[in-house]
């Protein structure tokens, strides 16, 4: 019987994890090193930690590189040393150059979090929730030096939930991981593995987020900002801002929210307290929040955090006056309008 395949892992997320596992343990082919982020300042305290993946590769005793650039003549040296056969990405946060992709006699295989051509590139999950899209999935894709440009060899197709949020969606497809690339191995192995060019008339992209990304524009529907408290929950994470007693702007994060049509008000403005929480207005019907977090604070249900602040009705979220949000109401497509508040929940 022939020797077993030597296989590269190169990652640096959570999301790769369990891929990463099922390779240390699997009967196709034999995890030889993995190659990561080198270790980082993490909290308050900065800390400096380990990437993830680099934890699970010490504990399953694999090798590990950590290499500032991929990209660099002495990192390409070592990887090349392992000797690999096959290299496996999962969210690895390089450009791989070409002198790698080339680099292993089988294939240089990429997991991505999307059922490519969709939402290519950095934050594929938060984009297909923003986008509304009733389904994701993991492509596994033959690298290519392009933003996932790459053939396609296989697609694992899941529903994304009703009230799916980017960590749920996450943790999801990370478990989905490991039998797509199990199935993609399998098929080239055994000489079978298809190559579908994708049609790249159908492409999306997904930008690398920062912690303000999640700024939330008070005049889009309440419908799109459900999607925004969910997509970036729990990182970078919706927010926006709010009038602290001590007459400071704090920034106010939102992680649970319910759109709700019947409370309409100036986007901004709180339009009405409940039981639950504080309704904002937004473009298109109210948003009620449910679950945020004042800067410097801790996480709290909305109700406790109103005991702990006062924001009352008629105050003004997003620095927006109650003048100019009113002004950008007026000034939004009534046709438009119509058409969101239709969809609204």
């Amino acid at each position: 019987m022939n020797e077993k395949p030597r296989v590269v892992f190169l990652g640096s997320g959570e999301i790769g994890l369990p891929a990463l596992k099922w390779l240390s343990r699997n009967d196709l082919v034999r995890l030889v090193g993995v190659v990561t982020q080198p270790d980082k300042p993490v909290g308050r305290s900065q800390t400096l930690t380990a990437p993830a993946p680099k934890q699970m590769a010490l504990e399953l005793g694999v090798p590990v590189l950590q290499p500032v650039k991929v990209r660099r003549p002495e990192a390409l040296a070592e990887i090349a040393a392992l000797g690999p056969e096959l290299v496996v990405v999962m969210a690895y946060g390089q450009i791989l150059p070409k002198a790698l992709l080339e680099l292993p006699r089988i294939a240089c295989l990429n997991l991505h979090a999307s059922l490519l051509p969709a939402h290519r590139g950095a934050a594929p999950i938060p984009a297909s929730i923003l986008a509304g899209d009733r389904e994701t999935g993991i492509t596994v894709m033959y690298m290519a030096e392009g933003l996932d440009t790459g053939d396609i060899l296989l697609t694992r197709a899941i529903p994304i939930r009703r009230r799916e949020t980017g960590g749920s969606l996450h943790d999801r497809l990370a478990e989905l991981a490991p039998a797509a690339l199990a199935d993609a191995l399998r098929l080239l192995v055994e000489g079978k593995a298809p190559r579908v060019p994708q049609d790249s008339s159908r492409a999306s992209y997904a930008g690398k987020l920062d912690r303000d990304t999640g700024r939330i524009n008070w005049s889009e529907s309440s419908t799109q900002l459900d999607r925004l408290v969910r997509a970036f929950n729990p990182w970078p994470s919706a927010y926006t801002t709010v009038t602290a007693g001590d007459g400071t702007n704090r920034r106010l994060k939102i992680f649970r929210a319910l759109p709700v049509r019947r409370f309409h008000g100036p986007p901004g403005q709180v339009v009405a307290l409940l039981s639950r929480g504080p309704v904002v207005g937004t473009g298109v019907g109210g948003l009620l929040l449910l679950e945020v977090q004042l800067e410097g604070k801790r996480r709290l249900p909305a109700t406790e955090f109103l005991r702990g602040m006062q924001l009352p009705l008629g105050a003004m979220l997003g620095g927006l006056s109650a003048d100019l949000s009113a002004e950008a109401t007026r000034l939004s497509s009534p046709k438009s309008l119509a058409k969101e508040e239709g969809a609204a929940s």
